[in-house]
């Protein structure tokens, strides 16, 4: 089951491209750029990431992207990231960024996107492996502020799928940003969400994003069960649900397989993402991997959330289609132990 997992070709809808910070290239754009870390080795940078909610983590989080200075930097993390994706049967990937925690620095915007948009250009042409640029709103700074983004995005719109909101759910409903993602639809961009596990208001946010932001996907989305209502509308929708195993194990101590499966058995179109990798330690394949040995998923089931990917990417019918034909003639031909 682990090389059926291992072999399949796949497509990654969730994973933030900060999130991929492998500590050894922290430590070498740290050492390239004259940056103090405050550790002496990776592996000392990898003891320290002890997150116990969603806070605790995005301090850690915010403060190693002070590495990522110029086109280079970028280059190098959206390369690697997508290197690492295409060796592991990943076909596509849609990847989140934050430029509100670079400008903040003193980066400029064009930096982030001409460095993005170069590895991109790069691993496609030389690997194979197609990407597409989702951008996000921190959802803890103001509505001005996302605004203020979009507009920088505009001379770069041909380079962005769609736009998205993260970061500190808490006191920060979707509601908040409901004339900048307006303001994102008019200019043709789509547009998700996050509504993380177990967070304040999750119900009334899921809600949100469905009747006033009126979203073309849900980020995470697992509290949704608690309500049969927004699950129906969900599914009457066809929204995808990006769902993150191991990223959930830290904040309720489980791949939430139990939830993923409910899911299936109510046609809710969930996937499976890996969010931040290079923090939780998992890309795609080991996401996969210990949700089947957890959940004691079939062949079949696994099947149908690789395929759920593949479903709601932000593509043309006609390409979904051509990744489902590659999907599906794997499956015909393996064979599973």
């Amino acid at each position: 089951m682990q090389a059926f997992i291992e072999n399949m070709p796949k497509a990654e809808l969730h994973v933030h491209l900060e999130g991929t910070l492998e500590p050894e290239l922290s430590f070498a754009l740290a050492r390239k750029n004259n940056i103090e870390l405050g550790y002496e080795t990776p592996e000392e940078l990898i003891a320290a990431y002890d997150f116990y909610d969603l806070p605790s983590f995005l301090t850690i989080y915010y403060g190693a992207m002070k590495v990522l200075r110029d086109e280079a930097d970028f280059y190098q993390l959206t390369w690697n990231y997508l290197s690492k994706a295409y060796s592991q049967n990943t076909l596509y990937a849609e990847l989140f960024f934050d430029p509100q925690a670079h400008t903040s620095r003193g980066v400029e915007f064009g930096v982030i996107m001409h460095g993005i948009r170069a590895a991109q250009e790069d691993a496609e042409a030389k690997l194979g492996i197609k990407g597409q640029l989702i951008m996000c709103f921190l959802r803890d700074m103001s509505a001005e502020s996302a605004l203020e983004h979009l507009l920088m995005a505009e001379p770069y719109l041909a380079w962005l799928v769609g736009v998205g909101l993260d970061s500190d759910e808490k006191n920060n409903p979707p509601a908040k940003f409901a004339e900048v993602f307006k303001k994102a639809r008019e200019m043709g961009l789509k547009l998700t969400m996050h509504c993380d596990v177990n967070q304040q208001n999750t119900l009334l946010h899921i809600g949100q994003c469905l009747d006033e932001i009126v979203v073309d996907r849900i980020d995470h989305g697992v509290n949704s069960l608690e309500s049969d209502a927004l699950c129906e509308a969900i599914k009457t929708k066809g929204l995808g649900l990006t769902v993150c195993p191991v990223s959930n194990r830290f904040v309720v101590q489980s791949l939430t397989s139990n939830e993923i499966r409910r899911m299936l058995e109510k046609g809710m179109l969930a996937t499976i993402n890996s969010d931040d990798p290079a923090y939780f330690r998992a890309y795609l394949n080991e996401n996969l991997v210990e949700l089947q040995r957890e959940g004691n998923f079939t062949a079949e089931e696994i099947a149908i959330l690789v395929g759920n990917a593949f479903r709601v990417a932000w593509l043309p019918d006609e390409e979904k289609m051509t990744y489902l034909q590659k999907l599906g003639a794997y499956i015909q031909n393996a064979s599973i132990q």
